[in-house]
């Protein structure tokens, strides 16, 4: 089964599994809410750890997407709702550590709002082109750019994210003036580059590569520190000489005061979930590389990536006026 074909299977899944006496002791739903759309290589991640928890903790689960406020909306949501173990946050690291960065009076303490469950899976950004831009390679492409800049608009997945900065710094850096789009997720961009209405984004390799392999989209650079696993034939950004270094992962969290045995028993079974030989494989499939980290891991990577981007954002004066 292809990638492509794969996440219609996710998409269409049925995630009321019977269960048992759960936290509530009677068998509570439990919802997954995700900030982006359906579709992408997020909420298949989402879709399948259901599966695969719902029989340790025996309970229902059913993934929501809640898109919209470049992922605050689902954020909000998660933080103000009662931490009875019935609330579960699925998102991005980068809208964990990015979000009260750009706010201008933040919404969320993360360390004071959230408690951390695991680092789900790592993913990697990428410079892709649709059919409107004439180009082969990233040198080709940056041609393109300074011979159409009227034509220099590119999509994001939201804005405050690891892409608009990424894009930022392109812009910076190649001397180009770039116009940014946000848009609710990964799935809307697809459509509208594959369409011809969008020249180029800034987004996953997971959310992409399906597309790239059949010749829809290209995908001209990866920004991580090598080449992707996934496109191993595409460069690097430092390859084609942009200094820039950027990667993704998703992190599971549920709300403050939530009860400790509860969240230790949910990163365990999701640990245990992620080490099974064939989801680690499904992550594969759709573009993502599994971890099924500890509580504490998570925390340590959240520290990590606040670190290093928290100068990088503060340079380009970015806010949000919330």
């Amino acid at each position: 089964m292809n990638r492509r074909d794969f996440i219609a299977a996710c998409a269409g899944l049925s995630l009321t599994v019977k269960a048992g006496d759960g936290f509530a002791q009677s068998g509570p739903l439990t919802r997954i809410i995700f900030p982006f759309a359906a579709g992408g290589s997020g909420d298949s991640l989402c879709r399948i750890l259901a599966q695969q928890i719902t029989e340790p903790l025996d309970r229902n689960f059913i993934v929501e997407d809640r898109t919209g406020g470049d992922g605050l909306i689902a954020i909000t949501a998660v933080k103000n709702s009662r931490p009875d173990g019935t609330t579960i946050l699925v998102t991005t690291g980068p809208t964990m550590y990015l979000l009260p960065m750009v706010e201008a009076q933040p919404s969320f303490d993360t360390a004071r709002d959230f408690v951390p469950v695991s680092l789900l899976a790592r993913f990697e950004f990428c410079v892709v082109v649709g059919p409107a831009v004439d180009a082969r390679d990233f040198k080709e492409f940056v041609g393109w750019l300074k011979a159409h800049p009227d034509k220099a608009t590119f999509g994001v997945p939201s804005n405050g994210t690891i892409p608009h900065f990424t894009g930022s710094r392109l812009e910076q850096v190649l001397g180009i003036p770039l116009t940014r789009v946000a848009y609710r997720g990964t799935t809307p961009i697809i459509n509208d580059m594959m369409g011809g209405h969008l020249p180029f984004a800034v987004t996953t390799v997971a959310d992409v590569v399906a597309q790239h392999q059949a010749g829809g989209l290209r995908v001209l650079a990866v920004a991580s520190v090598k080449r992707s696993p996934f496109l191993p034939d595409v460069p690097t950004l430092q390859e084609n000489g942009i200094d820039l270094v950027a990667d993704g992962w998703y992190g599971m969290w549920l709300p403050a005061g939530s009860p400790p045995e509860f969240a230790g028993k949910l990163s365990a079974a999701v640990a245990a979930a992620i080490a099974k030989p064939e989801i680690r494989e499904k992550l594969w499939t759709i573009g993502l590389i599994p971890v099924g980290s500890t509580q504490q891991g998570l925390v340590q990577e959240l520290a990590a990536n606040t670190a290093l981007w928290q100068p990088i954002v503060k340079a380009t004066g970015y806010k949000i006026n919330n």
